[in-house]
Parts: structure tokens; sequence; C-alpha cells
């Protein structure tokens, strides 16, 4: 029997429980949200980035991406089911780090937060160069919760444009080590593809079995104005009112919501557009601090958490109340993300004619280099990418 109907027979048989056990707090339901949680397929890129003097153009590239290559990566499924992403940040290379550290320093783990993968990249600036390609992989390899499914995608992009074998650990001894846990590491080479070819970068793809890739890190990423995007700001703020922060830092977490949308338009209103559309996609989850994320996936007891730690319009409700509170934010918010997406795809018809009539040929960027690895790797996988 293949995957693919080992799964599909899981899930019909997990959804004649669901409709067996309509009570959301019952014993059966609490496992077959496990069974349902355990079959969820996962997206995992390490994104490692030199971050020495030479580097603006690069950071700002990935910085301003993320979105579209969240929005590339919702359209994906394994077997039917939509994949989790997680994406942990690493700069290397800034001679403002600890060199006793390999002047290396993890922003973020894997996590499916994407507000704080967009923190840390805003957070990036460059400085001095001593570039330790092999410490950085060693340490993505060594310290992320790596899945340990053979059908996750897990997969390291670093980036640069110095020697790849700088550094007290060997990028091979680093690479081995990745291999060994069925992470593929894809380099990506800041300048000319035949000088990434020379200081050791294709090397370094070949020996990990991911792709080589050369782009033009100061190639300025042009946000195009849509017609659809006033509308669409307006429904991200009311997409943002249907956020019920709950935990110690809940409601830090849901003030960095609202940062990172500040800082995405103050790059343009179609960078902000464009992460409207990643909140509005299955990519985007915050069940961490969110109660409604938290409820959808059967993952939080609203009796367990403590009064301080709910919002106050919450607080002198009873559990029923409570969810009631919950249940109606979640139809506003499934409302909101229809009209966002359909929104979205006018957008995205008329992002991609205008992109036709400006296309600059043979410019490849960090966009082009995450979807397409990830794409060509993930193929192997089972993994289906809707190009629509």
């Amino acid at each position: 029997m293949n995957n693919k109907l080992i799964a599909t027979g899981l899930i019909a048989f997990t959804t004649a429980v669901i409709s067996f056990y309509p009570d959301a707090d019952s014993p059966a339901n609490a496992r077959t949200t496990i069974i349902q949680q355990q079959e969820v397929p996962r997206i995992q890129l390490a994104i490692l980035l030199d971050t020495s003097s030479s580097m603006s153009g690069l950071i700002n590239q990935t910085r301003d991406q993320l979105w579209q290559v969240v929005n590339e990566f919702s359209r994906s499924s394994r077997n039917g089911i939509k994949p989790r992403l997680e994406v942990a940040v690493y700069e290397y290379g800034n001679n403002s780090l600890s060199r006793n550290k390999g002047y290396v320093r993890q922003l973020s783990t894997l996590t499916s937060e994407l507000d704080q993968v967009s923190e840390a990249l805003f957070s990036l600036t460059t400085n001095g160069g001593d570039e330790y390609c092999g410490y950085v992989i060693n340490n993505a390899v060594t310290d992320l919760q790596w899945s340990s499914s053979d059908n996750d995608i897990k997969a390291i992009f670093i980036a640069g444009n110095e020697s790849f074998s700088q550094g007290p650990i060997s990028f091979r001894e680093a690479i081995a080590k990745a291999k060994s846990k069925g992470i593929t590491v894809n380099t990506i080479h800041a300048g000319n593809i035949k000088q990434g070819m020379k200081s050791g970068w294709k090397e370094g793809a070949v020996l990990a079995g991911g792709d080589y890739m050369s782009i033009d890190h100061n190639h300025r990423i042009v946000h195009i104005d849509a017609p659809q995007d006033k509308k669409l700001v307006e429904l991200n703020s009311a997409l943002n009112k249907t956020y019920v922060p709950y935990g110690a830092d809940g409601q830090q977490k849901r003030k960095r919501q609202d940062s990172e949308d500040v800082k995405a338009e103050e790059v343009s209103t179609g960078l902000l557009a464009s992460r409207t559309q990643s909140k509005a996609s299955p990519m985007y989850n915050n069940s961490k601090w969110d109660l409604v994320d938290a409820m959808e996936q059967g993952n939080v007891d609203l009796k367990k958490i403590e009064q301080e730690h709910l919002p106050a319009a919450m607080q002198s409700m009873s559990t029923s109340d409570q969810k009631t509170y919950i249940g109606g934010k979640a139809k506003e918010r499934k409302q909101i993300r229809e009209q966002i997406n359909r929104l979205s795809k006018e957008r995205q018809a008329y992002i991609s004619k205008k992109k036709q009539e400006q296309a600059k040929a043979g410019v490849n960027t960090v966009n082009d280099a995450l979807i397409g690895a990830v794409r060509k790797q993930g193929s192997n996988k089972e993994y289906v990418f809707d190009k629509n």
C-alpha cells in the first residue's frame, strides 16, 4: 500500500471519528487531534545570511520577498494536506558578533510564527567580514529541532559571497552531518556564478545533494502598486482585530503583529499587501499566542489559562461565553480571509501582467533561489505546488 493511499485512509478514519464524537473536549477527539497534527507535513527552512559589510542588498531582498515565498508555499500540499511552514534565521560573518561563537547568531529557531521571522530580518545590519560557512551550517544542523520524518522538506539555504571554506569547522564535515539527518543544504552565491564555483559554493551544494544558485544580491526589489492594495490594507486592519491574545506574552506578540505591518508598509504598500495575503493563508499560524488559532487546532484548554493571561474582555466570562466569543472571532476572520483571498487573486493577476512588461532578463533573486529549490526537492517527496 503506498503512502498516498495510507494518508487518504487515515483522513477518512479521523473524519469519521470527529463525526461520531461531536464533543470537542472528549478523549476521542483529543486523540484525533494528535493524529491530525502528526500527519501534517512540514516545510522546514533554515536561512543563513551573510551580514558582512557588502551584504545589505541580500538582507533587503530576503526581507522584502519573505511574504512572496510564504504565498508560494501556501498553495502547496502533500497527499491533499496543507503543510506547515517553519522558518529559522541565522546571521553569520558580522564582526559585531562574538568571535568565540564563530561570528554566528541565531535570530529565530524553526517557528511557524512568521512575524518572528519578519522581525528578525528587519533587525539585521551589516559589519566587517569573517564568513565561516561550515560553522553556521553546523550550528543550524545541531541546534534546530529538525523533523525526524523523511516525508518532510528539511532544507538549509546559506547565502553569501566569500570563500566557502573559511573558519574552524570544515563545510564538508558540517554538510555530512546535515545529510545524516536528511537535511538538504542549498548554496546561494551572491555574485558571479563562475566566481561562486571557484570559491567552493557549488562544491558545497553538490556534496549536500542540494542546489547551487547565483543571484544578483544588489538587485532592488520593486513592489508594484495595484488597485487592490488600498482595500487589502483596510482588510488587514480588520483581520488584526480578530486576534485574541493569551498567555504571558500574548499581548506582546499581538503588538509585534502590528509592528511588522508598519515596517512592511514603510517599505511599500505593495509589500504590506503581499504580507496581508500571507496572513490570510494557512501558513500564517499563531496558535501559541492567539486563541482562535489555538482553539481551531485543539491544543488549548480554556479552563487552564490564568485569568490575567486572557484579554480583559474575556476575564469575567464563563467558559461557555468564552467559547462563544472566540467562535465569533473565528467566523469574522473566515469572512475577512475570504475577501482577502479574492482580492489577492485579482491583485496577483495584475502584478503578473506588470512584471511581464517590466521584467529584467537574467536577474535571479533570493525568492527565485528559495522557491525553485523547494519545489524541486519537494517533488521528490510527493509535494504538489500549485502555480496558479
